[in-house]
């Protein structure tokens, strides 16, 4: 790549060139960018600006910030933006959307913010630097899609965030700050729209003030620039945008930024897929006082030292902070619950049982049995004669899952309520097994059966028997339902002749 006149922003840092794609299967890409960025944020920017076979990440910048900065000089803006938007991405705080890296005024245009990269170890969290941010990205967007009045401010890697700042992320306090964090962006946002709406021919939409949690964030300072900020965007009254937070669906824009989470999501692993500590674990076993090796020694020895956020951490999170953020992902499906774990008793390798050989209505039947040492049944197979392949798969899945249900504890006596008396065919009279004379189905058959030799119930009622054809004629239909006769024949009984009516 030849000599490129940059912004002095990115003096000073050291570049390197990485061959880089979008995916896989996509040509490669000749990527220059700041060396600590690494090879995520390369592919990256492949994918920001796909079609190219060369990037120059400072050129890049140069080319959608000159525009947005030759459109503030002529509307007269007195702030240095060209330098403010290179300075930004430079620092890895903020990067636009793609559809502004493409000067495209299209869709609706968005900037996200790398909040750790305001957090300094020796100085604490750069609040005012934050909102100087916002509202730079606020004038930037505005001058790059003046047409657009819903524009998308978001954050990303709010995990690593919170963990740097001790706090706990499936926690109410975590969630909290996060709420006061939003508020201080919107009306940041706010008091950057409200200077715009007298240069836009739109009316201006109302600025309403959001009340804060009761409880103190963790950032010093927080609270108190907050309601500054409120009270001067509520004194402008009126914004040029009807919507400014929001979250851009680009992770590509955030892996540019070195975030290891999207937007307001937890971390689920404390590995990075290149099999590396991610960050956040690293600033926790530092939080503890810990090396790696401590760590180790820890968890050899049965320590969770990077458990994961519990279940509906996310979808509270995202509760909390949908009220300010016009733009939302979709929120995070209800948590499944744990399935419990249950024993199954295992049937011994060789068993006792039975085979029964039987005719019900016709049609052959084998039911075999196994058994427990204690007696207890614990398994059946239904084996069938001449029946269609259909049928007779069935009949096994069926076996297998009572059989399952019996080795987990069902009580053969469930089975048996459940599945006596159901009526299809073949049904008829039972030949083999003096116990059951009359079956209403094979399964009826094999539950009767089952039921005297297990359960010792002699008492069922017996099977009643219908022929296929009728209607309403059964015996069932005939029996009173009071203790008084019924009238002769039945009132649903089929009339037996037809009769001519001219």
């Amino acid at each position: 790549m030849g000599h490129i006149r940059t912004d002095k922003s990115w003096h000073g840092i050291k570049q390197t060139t990485m061959v880089a794609a979008m995916d896989p299967d996509a040509a490669p890409v000749t990527v220059k960018l700041p060396a600590a960025w690494g090879q995520q944020a390369a592919d990256a920017l492949a994918t920001i600006l796909p079609h190219q076979s060369t990037i120059d990440l400072a050129a890049a910048a140069e080319a959608w910030i000159e525009p947005i900065a030759a459109r503030g000089r002529t509307a007269g803006l007195e702030a240095d933006i060209s330098s403010g938007l290179h300075q930004l991405l430079a620092q890895r705080r903020g990067s636009p959307s793609a559809n502004i890296w493409r000067n495209r005024a299209i869709g609706r245009p968005g900037f996200v913010f790398n909040l750790c990269a305001f957090l300094d170890e020796g100085f604490g969290f750069d609040l005012s630097g934050l909102g100087d941010a916002v509202r730079l990205a606020v004038t930037a967007l505005t001058l790059a899609a003046p047409a657009e009045h819903r524009l998308s401010i978001g954050f990303t890697d709010l995990h690593l965030f919170l963990t740097r700042l001790g706090l706990v992320y499936d926690l109410q306090q975590a969630r909290d700050l996060t709420v006061v964090l939003a508020t201080y962006l919107g009306a940041q946002a706010d008091i950057a729209s409200a200077t715009l709406v007298a240069r836009a021919a739109a009316p201006g939409y109302p600025i309403t003030v959001i009340k804060l949690p009761g409880t103190a964030p963790a950032l010093p300072g927080l609270v108190e620039a907050t309601l500054a900020a409120q009270g001067a965007a509520a004194a402008a009254g009126t914004r040029r945008h009807e919507a400014l937070l929001g979250f851009t669906a680009e992770p590509a824009l955030e892996a540019l930024l070195g975030a290891e989470t999207l937007n307001f999501a937890p971390a689920l692993s404390p590995v990075t897929p290149e099999g590396q500590l991610s960050q956040w674990a690293r600033q926790k076993l530092a939080a503890q006082g810990l090396s790696t090796e401590a760590a180790l020694v820890q968890s050899l020895g049965g320590a969770d030292l990077f458990a994961p956020p519990r279940l509906g951490a996310h979808a509270a999170m995202h509760d909390a902070i949908s009220p300010l953020v016009a733009q939302m992902p979709a929120r995070p499906a209800a948590p499944m619950l744990a399935r419990q774990k249950v024993t199954r008793a295992m049937l011994p390798a060789r068993r006792s049982g039975y085979t029964q050989k039987v005719s019900v209505g016709g049609h052959k039947l084998f039911l075999s049995t196994g058994e427990y040492t204690n007696g207890r049944l614990g398994e059946i197979f239904v084996a069938l004669h001449k029946e269609g392949s259909a049928f007779r798969g069935l009949m096994d899945a069926f076996a297998i899952a009572v059989s399952i249900g019996l080795q987990h504890g069902v009580n053969l006596e469930d089975y048996v309520e459940a599945f006596t008396f159901t009526r299809f065919g073949p049904a008829g009279s039972v030949e083999g097994d003096p116990a059951v004379p009359a079956a209403t189905s094979m399964l009826d058959y094999v539950f009767r059966n089952l039921a005297v030799n297990y359960l010792g119930q002699t008492n069922l009622a017996p099977a009643i028997i219908e022929a296929a054809d009728t209607i309403g004629e059964g015996a069932a239909e005939r029996t009173p339902l009071l203790p008084l006769d019924l009238p002769t024949p039945a009132p649903r009984e089929r009339r037996k002749s037809f009769k001519l009516v001219s």
